[in-house]
């Protein structure tokens, strides 16, 4: 019966996601006309309201709480953990300003769902020098432009009972090389709701997102990329422990 119900509900989340999408499809085409920016904009705020519909339909409670005050108005490179599908859901869930994630181009070329993807990402074939240039080249350009950037420094699933992977260079560098202060958040539940090992794996309960301090690149230099990108790995792995992050139990006296 256990195993019935716990189907079932996969399939109903995965109908609602589908129908929601289906639901405000038109909407993202008519953001679409207008233009990269003013579109994309709005293809944000609607991936936004399409994460609100479809956690408070399949009982996903989530919370996004703040160690220090943030303000909205001024643009971070935001960076987060990665340890679960479903972490997509809830970075649009965490963070209401505008802005734009640094997203894996393979799933550009899905039909509908891939429209949106292009439209309210930046993709990067991680495998690419040409993909790779041309999206840092973007992130630096709507930085400049005041927007957002989203990235998972990870660049894939943390697998492991390790607080975090290691962390890539680009966030940090283009960090550097725009002046603009790095913002960590912590998502903390994902592992629980929708484990990394398989899709028909949500479940109901809380979802967590906490906000830590920025990290100003003041008084770093230009090419201390790797300092930046450590320290601020230290901060998270240190954070993570201390809020109990169900994977990294096994590393707390590490």
């Amino acid at each position: 019966m256990k195993k019935s119900l716990f189907f079932l509900y996969n399939m109903y989340a995965l109908i609602t996601f589908i129908a929601l999408m289906l639901l405000l499809f038109p909407i993202f085409l008519l953001f679409s006309l207008a233009g990269p920016l003013t579109g994309g904009n709005g293809a944000i705020r609607l991936c936004m309201v399409w994460a609100d519909a479809w956690m408070a339909l399949i009982g996903i409670r989530h919370r996004t709480s703040f160690e220090v005050p943030h303000d909205p108005s001024r643009p971070y490179i935001f960076v987060a953990n990665h340890i679960s599908y479903i972490d997509a859901v809830i970075l649009v869930k965490s963070i209401r300003q505008y802005f734009r994630p640094l997203a894996r181009a393979e799933s550009a070329s899905l039909p509908v769902f891939g429209f949106i993807y292009r439209n309210a990402c930046v993709t990067v074939d991680r495998s690419d020098p040409v993909s790779r240039a041309a999206s840092v080249s973007r992130l630096k350009s709507l930085l400049r432009k005041k927007i957002s950037v989203f990235v998972f420094p990870e660049g894939t699933f943390n697998m492991g009972d390790r607080p975090l992977k290691s962390f890539y260079d680009g966030a940090f560098r283009v960090a550097l090389e725009t002046g603009t202060s790095i913002k960590p958040i912590l998502f903390l539940d994902g592992y629980d709701r929708m484990h990394y090992s398989r899709l028909a794996s949500l479940t109901p309960g809380k979802s967590r997102a906490i906000y830590l301090e920025e990290i100003s690149v003041d008084g770093y230099g230009i090419d201390e990329v790797a300092r930046l990108r450590d320290d601020v790995h230290a901060i998270m792995h240190q954070k993570l422990i201390a809020y109990g992050a169900v994977w990294a139990r096994s590393s707390a006296g590490s």
